[in-house]
């Protein structure tokens, strides 16, 4: 199976090919990939799930930190993950860092709009004009 990324691959029901479209996916793809759904309320006037960034207000839906709340402190393109103020695990040595999770297990509680740029992705899916 060839290494390279492909721009023209649809689909596959086969999970090494997902896995090896995401694996391989360039860092403005990835980015897309890194959504997360949105609250009720959000939903109606932003569509149903967005990239998450940084600022944006999380809950924690699955996992060992099920429920918590927080803010996004980074996120990282290359791991896929993103990390929220808090949450944070012990390593072997004591020490607390900060833990990786899955984009695809919170939702957005309230998004981050200072960006203009974001203002005006968020409402072009909206279909508004500036």
């Amino acid at each position: 199976m060839k290494k390279a990324f492909s721009k023209e691959w649809l689909s596959s029901r086969q999970p090494r090919k997902q896995r090896k479209y995401r694996y391989n996916a360039p860092q403005h793809r990835r980015r897309k990939m890194i959504s997360a759904s949105l609250d009720k309320s959000l939903r109606k006037s932003y569509g149903r799930s967005v990239p998450v960034r940084k600022g944006d207000d999380v809950k924690i839906m699955r996992g060992e930190f099920r429920g918590k709340t927080g803010k996004v402190s980074r996120t990282d393109t290359k791991k896929m993950k993103i990390y929220i103020e808090n949450i944070k695990v012990k390593k072997a040595n004591q020490q607390e860092v900060p833990a990786p999770i899955d984009p695809s297990n919170v939702m957005i509680m309230k998004l981050n709009l200072d960006d203009k740029m974001r203002k005006k992705a968020v409402s072009r899916r909206r279909g508004e004009k500036l």
